[in-house]
């Protein structure tokens, strides 16, 4: 992707679509696990009050913490991708 500020071809935007994509998803459906393994005993076992409520918790805040800090490093990590690998260089395969 051009650093400079020139247009993106169609490829390019298609990949950043792709990109955000499966940043969302990815982030999604580690959070969901994470809330499950966390709030999940809460709901499966009979657990005292303060303990339940407790675990719900936890996975209510760690859930969303994780899917930001999931989406956050995969969007840098397109970024970072997009630098050439030899700065000066403009073909990949020098």
């Amino acid at each position: 992707m051009k650093s400079y500020g020139g247009r993106r071809t169609q490829a390019e935007r298609d990949a950043i679509t792709v990109e955000i994509g499966y940043a969302l998803c990815s982030a999604a459906f580690a959070a969901a696990v994470v809330f499950g393994a966390v709030a999940g005993p809460a709901w499966l076992f009979d657990l005292p009050g303060l303990l339940e409520t407790s675990l719900i918790r936890a996975g209510q805040v760690l859930a969303p913490v994780l899917f930001v800090v999931r989406v956050t490093a995969v969007l840098l990590r397109l970024r970072h991708a997009a630098q050439p690998s030899q700065p000066g260089r403009t073909n990949p395969d020098s």
